[in-house]
Parts: structure tokens; sequence; C-alpha cells
């Protein structure tokens, strides 16, 4: 059996403004805004939040499948991910459809401006758990992708009994109240950054303590100050892995999550997924782009014993692998 992840497969457009966008923001003039940004440059990536996530998985000797849609332009894509051992089998090619595109411009701040362009996403709803023939998957993630797939699978995978991880990120914005609570209502996991679970509360009208009743575990990543776990009636805070370079932060979470859900499917601890976590985020932050960064198994635990001392648990890392 299998993690199935599903959400955005895209192209990712990575753009850097040598300034800052807070110079340029006129409080008193939010009502007008009309702002244009020169970058100094820009490159075309592989990325995507299902992708991102099955790469860090892949890093980490995990196999997993991946369910989403993809344009006509997504052949070269697949060769890569499949040569990183992500299986592509549930992939639905969209005719006449390019696929999924990020814009993103990152300021000296690491803050962002970003634009999705939907393309062959917006048929995620076309397809279901119902058709995997291969067998229901052990863990299906709901990243952000289209908010009709998102609630379908979340239905589906009450259904089916398959426990789920749900990761509504940017989407939050786009689905309506009473389809984010059915999502977080019963979810094996929910996973959000800080800005995130603000906005999630204020679209729900769900105090923390609610949202928190109604998942199995919840996980807050709080950026450079790393990240809450909330799980079996306690809270574990989670430090950073100090960055030996800080090249450029999109899909840094997705990097996290891969490396929590790896530590989870190999049964360790609530502290040890999270610092997998954390040491997954960190090699993606240093690199240009979502998925530049690779490592051996070896390094990455000798890399993660530098920094916290695990007492051997990450030794199965190697017999999984």
């Amino acid at each position: 059996m299998s993690v199935v992840c599903t959400g955005s497969i895209a192209f990712d457009y990575l753009m850097s403004f040598p300034g800052h966008f807070r110079e340029h923001i006129l409080s008193d003039h939010l009502d007008t805004i009309s702002l244009s940004f020169l970058v100094d440059e820009m490159v075309r990536q592989p990325g995507g939040t299902a992708t991102n996530i099955a790469y860090n998985l892949a890093l980490l000797g995990e196999h997993p499948r991946l369910m989403a849609t993809a344009g006509v332009d997504f052949e070269e894509y697949r060769r890569w991910l499949e040569s990183k051992a992500v299986d592509t089998s549930l992939v639905k090619i969209i005719p006449d459809k390019f696929t999924a595109s990020f814009f993103v411009n990152t300021d000296l701040d690491n803050n962002q401006i970003a634009t999705f362009y939907a393309g062959a996403m917006a048929h995620a709803c076309e397809l279901s758990l119902h058709d995997l023939k291969a067998g229901l998957p052990d863990l299906l993630i709901i990243s952000a992708n289209d908010p009709g797939a998102m609630r379908c699978y979340a239905r589906e995978c009450k259904e089916l009994g398959v426990p789920y991880l749900y990761d509504p990120s940017q989407q939050i914005v786009r689905i309506c109240a009473d389809e984010l609570r059915e999502g977080v209502e019963g979810a094996y996991a929910l996973f959000v950054n800080e800005y995130e679970f603000e906005l999630l509360q204020k679209h729900t009208g769900l105090k923390p303590e609610e949202i928190l009743s109604k998942v199995g575990f919840m996980v807050v990543t709080l950026g450079e100050d790393g990240a809450d776990i909330y799980a079996e009636g306690k809270k574990y805070h989670v430090p950073v892995v100090p960055p030996t370079q800080i090249a450029e932060p999109t899909g840094v979470g997705d990097a996290f999550r891969g490396g929590f859900v790896r530590g989870l499917r190999l049964g360790l601890g609530w502290e040890t997924c999270g610092k997998m976590g954390a040491l997954s985020a960190t090699y993606c932050l240093e690199q240009k782009g979502t998925q530049n960064h690779t490592y051996t198994i070896a390094e990455y635990i000798a890399r993660y014993r530098q920094h916290f001392d695990d007492q051997g648990a990450l030794d199965v890392l190697l017999k999984n692998s």
C-alpha cells in the first residue's frame, strides 16, 4: 500500500525583486492599489503542491503515487518524476490544456506575491478514489487543488475509510466556510502555516480548540520559528534546522510535509517526524526551485544528527529505503 498525493501539478515561474514590497505599499490607499515590480531574474521550474510533496517523500525512500491532472506539456516532467521514484500512473492528461502555472515574485525579506493559473488542474474533480484499481492508499494527502476536487476527495475518504491529511493552504481563500469545515471535520491530520491557521479560524468561525477536536492531529508551521505539533493532548515545538544559505522559499512548506509524512509512515514519534519535516524544509530553502535539492539517506541522517538526538530512530530509514 502507499501514500497517494493529490493537489496541483504545476510549473513555477520564480522571480526576484531586489527591494522590499513593504516600501511600496501605501496603507491608506489599499482600496486603489496599483503596483508593478521590475524583477532581476525569472526561472521556470517544476512545481505544484502534489508533486513537491511526492518528490520529498521519494527522496526519503517512499514510493508515492501522484493523482492529479496535467496538460499536454507534462511528458518531460513525468519522466523527471518517474526517475525519482514517483509513480505517475494515476495522472490524467487533459487535451488542449496546459499544466497549471504558478507565478511568484520574492523580495529581499522572502515575502512573496503570487498568481496561480489553474489550467489542467481545473479538471481534477474528474478523478476519483473509486477508480483506483491498484487499491486504496494507507493515506491520501489533499493539498491545494481545484476546490471542487478537494471537497470530493475528502468526502470519498470518509465514505471509503481512507485516512487523509488536509492541507488547504492557498485555497483557503477560495473554499467556502461550509466546505472548509467539512474538510477539517474527520481529517486524520491538518497542516497549515501560521497565517493560514488564522484565515481558517476567520472563515470557518471555529476556535483553535474546536479545530483541534475535529482532527487526529494538527501541525502549524511558523516559518523561522519552527513548527508546533498538536497531538494526543500535547503540544510539541520543533525548531528549524539552520540553513547554510537561503536561496528561495517556494516549496519549503511542501518539503516539510514530505519529511514529516515519511517519519509518520515509519512509525516515528511526533517530535522526530517534525524534525524530519524541518530538515527537509531546510534542504529546499537552500536551493532555488522546489525540486532542486537532493541528498542520500545517509547524508540526511548525518545532518539530522548534527542538530538532533534521534537515539538511533532514523536507522529505520536505511532499512526501508
